[in-house]
């Protein structure tokens, strides 16, 4: 049980009289026993009614009962062949070894014997598989199946997922080109100029920085907006449930201010850490000593950045527990360290892996229309890897552009997907979450039997 609102779980399913889902029940009780009957042979099966049977026996059809002790000079016919995961006929009899009182009914995967599921043994093919109704099984996920469902998320939804992204990488990559275009064009003609004035070198330092935190400012914007977006429609997909993009934006609207602030926080939480590890140095520096200045930069400004790393993973489960828990930001915060908490280095793998994938595929993107924007531009490859600060060209420009488009339409999905379904698989390990998000979806019936095989994560 959780004490959080939205997506709380409902806890674990109450079991059947006590025992475990799918274990067998107590043994009917026998019939009165009737007439007395004549012993059977040694290794014979008890006859008749009266018989008091055990209460583990295979099932009817899969081996045969002897008929008896075979006549003097007949040869015994060969044994059948042992059913399918039962194993074969006992040697020994009832009492030998592997027989009905001894440690299995058979071989290894027969019944009581070890197996991958414990007694039930390898012949029945374990548990039935998990539910599904959207993108990801309900049950604890492996890295292919987060990975698989960020990819199934956007191939499946891609109206509405590639609606977003690419309205944000549009608004954002417009942005960059009216600065490289405009701003910079203008001052690098001032920087290159070698008679401009000290005021003018300021000025044209001061129009970039300006430009620079204008496309900043809105490409915060979009992310966050995206990332609440995509958060909401990849909740819906875990559903199986379609979802329009204004019906995602009806639905986070009202979390989005939070989500400003939640990642306000975080970025001064950030500075602050880095900030806090520069210090010795600075003080170093006021000081006059040069060479011990170097030293507690270097040290210092490396232990913020490993501080940096590891409060980012800690951290990074707020942003859909505020989505979708409607939490507030300092709760957000707590929720995801409690999540994390235990799984960081899983986490911050994952998180590296899909980084990793999506960037690869992005420039893949880029990379060809980087080299078409320099044959169009007259450049060449010289104009790409000019050490020197030149005019911007406009084709050049807008050919960049359209790559550098096409490529955030494809990472800010697989970024935003992976993190919202790790945020899910936590919650499934942690709070069974599973049984909330199958009675939303309508799955009939779930949690009485077992889970399915989890792959390894």
């Amino acid at each position: 049980m959780t004490d959080t609102p939205g997506w709380a779980s409902p806890g674990s399913a109450p079991s059947n009289d006590g025992r475990e889902p799918g274990a067998p029940g107590p043994a009917e009780p026998a019939d009165r026993p009737g007439p007395t009957e004549p012993s059977a042979q040694p290794g014979a099966h008890p006859q008749g009614p009266g018989a008091k049977w055990s209460d583990q026996q295979p099932p009817a059809g899969q081996w045969s009962a002897p008929t008896g002790a075979p006549n003097p000079g007949q040869t015994p016919p060969p044994p059948p062949p042992p059913g399918p995961g039962w194993g074969g006929q006992p040697p020994g009899g009832p009492t030998g070894p592997g027989g009905y009182g001894g440690p299995g009914w058979g071989g290894p995967g027969g019944y009581g014997a070890p197996g991958p599921y414990g007694a039930w043994g390898g012949g029945w093919g374990g548990p039935p598989p998990a539910a599904k109704p959207g993108v990801i099984p309900l049950r604890p996920l492996g890295v292919g199946e987060i990975l698989d469902g960020a990819v199934s998320t956007m191939r499946t939804y891609w109206r509405t997922v590639l609606g977003i992204s690419l309205t944000v990488s549009v608004v954002t990559q417009l942005g960059v080109i009216l600065l490289q275009g405009v701003i910079l064009d203008d001052t690098t003609n001032t920087l290159n100029d070698p008679s401009a004035s000290a005021e003018e070198i300021l000025r044209s330092f001061g129009t970039i920085m300006a430009g620079a935190g204008v496309v900043a400012l809105v490409t915060v914007i979009g992310t966050i907006i995206s990332t609440a977006l995509l958060t909401t429609v990849t909740s819906r997909a875990v559903l199986g449930k379609p979802v329009t993009a204004g019906e995602a934006w009806r639905e986070a609207r009202p979390q989005v201010p939070r989500l400003f602030g939640l990642l306000l926080l975080l970025g001064l939480i950030s500075v602050g850490v880095l900030v806090a590890g520069a210090l010795p140095g600075l003080i170093a520096a006021f000081a006059g000593n040069e060479p011990v200045t170097i030293t507690l930069l270097v040290l210092g400004i490396l232990a913020a950045i490993v501080v940096m790393v590891w409060l980012t993973v800690r951290f990074s489960l707020a942003s859909p527990a505020l989505m979708l828990e409607r939490q507030g930001i300092v709760k957000s915060i707590s929720r995801s360290t409690k999540l994390v908490r235990g799984s960081w280095w899983r986490i911050l793998g994952i998180q590296l892996l899909a980084g990793i994938i999506a960037n690869i595929v992005s420039s893949i993107v880029v990379i060809p229309f980087t080299f078409i924007a320099a044959a169009v531009s007259g450049e060449g490859m010289t104009g790409l890897f000019a050490t020197s600060p030149h005019p911007a060209n406009w084709s050049f420009l807008i050919i960049t552009g359209i790559g550098s488009v096409i490529g955030s339409m494809i990472t800010l999905p697989i970024n935003a997907g992976v993190t919202v379904l790790l945020y899910i698989d936590q919650r499934i390990r942690r709070e069974a979450l599973d049984l909330e998000l199958a009675r939303a979806a309508g799955v009939q019936d779930y949690g009485v039997g077992a889970p399915g095989p989890v792959p390894g994560s």
